[in-house]
């Protein structure tokens, strides 16, 4: 095994050509990664407006609502790691343009939308190009960058993730103020076409030279298994009632697909996941940090948008400047996460970040309809900071937990692992949301017909759309729909807080502390000095 002060010696094992052009490949990579992060933080501030009846939006109910996000994160981590595979085969240039072009052709169909099924089918065709992007943006980035400047450049690719969560509800915000719903998704199109072009100029290629083989039938029990045991979340929620036996039926035989993919999986010559890396359990706590960071962040970030706006009244552009500190932490400390890492360790630095992350999600709990603004921009900048020394870490533990040439491997177990948490964590948080809500609201909705009142106590858009279309009898229900959102948010908020507080015990137990430089000879220092 060869040292850090041997490969100093012998030489980087980056090609020059490729050396001298690694921070303008960077560029591009993070460009890629903006569009796919940008999509959903975009999407974030457009939900309100696509649950507004037509003309405005579809009349998307909050359950269309979360398929329409979950469509394309199941598809996303379903194929992210059959990509990553692919990208290690047939080479990680070829697979991020044709990644970047089923995403901008999805993009544009998800645009012209007739019906939220449209959407929820156009939304799975862009998780398609997603899953294509993502991992191979990370695979590429490790090599092309010596292993001493790779924890700074994920710490910046880390940062572009706060660039886009930025811009992505401010251009949202933008769009909807001037254009129908469906510009949100048709400005990725001219992204794309750039990200093409600087990829086809500046990208070079990489693959690795022993790739593994794709797995079908893997690929087709994680997508089924993770499709069925959420879609039983989500019904649970939709009906207010974990009892039912369609609810139970569907989340019990997701569960036994998705523990038939672990057999499988452990059985197969060419796994889809090499269960062998989770014996590691510093590559395993670092996974699950990621884990349950997103599902709590997402189930969270899914809420706060119906609170500035259907509670507190804000435009989706004000909602988009309100997420500005979220994004402005991420994009300050995200790059700058490894000097506390190296000063106090990754154990300290995480946990730290887990820590805050919880905290500001029970802060969620304490806001109410007239609370000041300024204490949700506190905790939205608290959260950024503490997703920051979070995401910046972990990456690095994961990404050089595996060799080099299994990059696109560790990238895609990585987003895998980020998005399905992701998911559930909307579909869980979420469904939490529903029944906290339905039955909160429920008194009030006595004097409506039958069918009516079910429809009303799905949502609080609901409500307020069911009151406007009653006229002045439908103002009693305004202040009621807002108390029992208000009370199903700090629900929501503290189920939240205590999925990161289990995130936190996870890295404090398992993730490494303080590790030490290697010492480098008198020699050694001067060929550095020489480079």
């Amino acid at each position: 095994m060869t040292t850090p002060a041997d490969r100093a010696l012998a030489g980087p094992r980056i090609p020059e050509a490729v050396h001298r052009r690694r921070w303008a490949i960077l560029g591009v990579l993070m460009l890629s990664l903006l569009i796919v992060v940008l999509d959903n933080s975009i999407l974030n501030v457009a939900i309100k407006t696509i649950s507004t009846p037509a003309p405005t939006g579809l009349g998307a109910t909050q359950s269309e609502l979360e398929w329409a996000i979950n469509a394309y994160t199941l598809v996303f981590a379903g194929l992210l790691f059959s990509a990553g595979l692919l990208g290690d085969r047939l080479g990680r240039k070829r697979i991020l343009l044709g990644g970047l072009a089923v995403f901008g052709i999805g993009s544009a169909l998800a645009a012209f939308s007739g019906s939220p099924g449209e959407l929820i089918a156009f939304r799975a065709v862009m998780g398609l190009g997603a899953a294509f992007v993502m991992p191979a943006t990370l695979a590429v980035l490790m090599n092309v960058f010596e292993r001493e400047e790779q924890p700074k450049a994920i710490g910046i690719w880390a940062g572009g993730v706060g660039l886009a969560i930025a811009i992505g509800p401010i251009t949202g915000g933008v769009l909807l103020d001037h254009f129908w719903w469906g510009s949100v998704f048709l400005i990725n199109v001219p992204i794309v076409l750039l990200a093409l072009a600087l990829m086809l100029w500046l990208v070079p290629d990489s693959r690795d030279p022993n790739p593994g083989r794709i797995d079908p039938i893997g690929v087709v029990l994680s997508v089924v298994g993770l499709i069925l045991l959420v879609y039983g979340i989500i019904r649970g929620g939709e009906l207010a009632d974990f009892t039912d036996p369609t609810v139970l039926g569907t989340i019990a035989a997701g569960l036994a697909v998705l523990v038939a993919f672990v057999v499988f999986e452990k059985r197969s010559t060419h796994p889809s996941i090499d269960v062998t890396y989770f014996k590691n359990k510093v590559f395993s706590a670092a996974i699950a940090a990621i884990a349950l960071v997103f599902f709590a962040l997402m189930g969270v970030t899914f809420f706060s948008v119906f609170y500035t706006q259907s509670v507190r009244g804000y435009s989706p552009l004000e909602t988009g400047l309100l997420m500005l500190p979220l994004a402005a932490a991420q994009m300050i400390f995200a790059p700058r996460a490894r000097l506390l890492v190296d000063r106090f360790g990754y154990k300290a630095t995480t946990t730290a970040g887990m820590v805050i992350i919880a905290a500001m999600l029970a802060a969620f709990a304490t806001l109410e309809a007239d609370t000041p603004i300024w204490r949700l921009e506190v905790i939205f900048f608290l959260m950024g900071t503490g997703m920051a020394h979070i995401m910046t870490p972990v990456s690095v533990v994961i990404m050089q937990a595996l060799p080099r040439e299994k990059a696109g491997s560790a990238s895609a177990l990585s987003n895998t692992f980020r998005q399905v948490g992701g998911a559930l964590g909307i579909a869980v948080l979420g469904s939490v949301l529903s029944t906290a809500y339905r039955g909160g609201i429920e008194d009030e909705l006595g004097p409506l017909p039958a069918g009516l009142r079910h429809t009303a106590g799905e949502s609080i858009e609901s409500t307020l759309g069911v009151a406007a279309k009653l006229g002045p009898e439908g103002r009693a229900l305004v202040g009621p729909a807002h108390d029992a959102f208000l009370h199903a948010m700090h629900v929501t908020a503290l189920w939240g807080a205590g999925v990161a507080v289990l995130g936190a015990i996870v890295v404090a137990l398992y993730l490494p502390g303080k590790v030490a430089a290697p010492q480098r000879s008198e020699e050694e220092q001067e060929l550095v000095k020489g480079e």
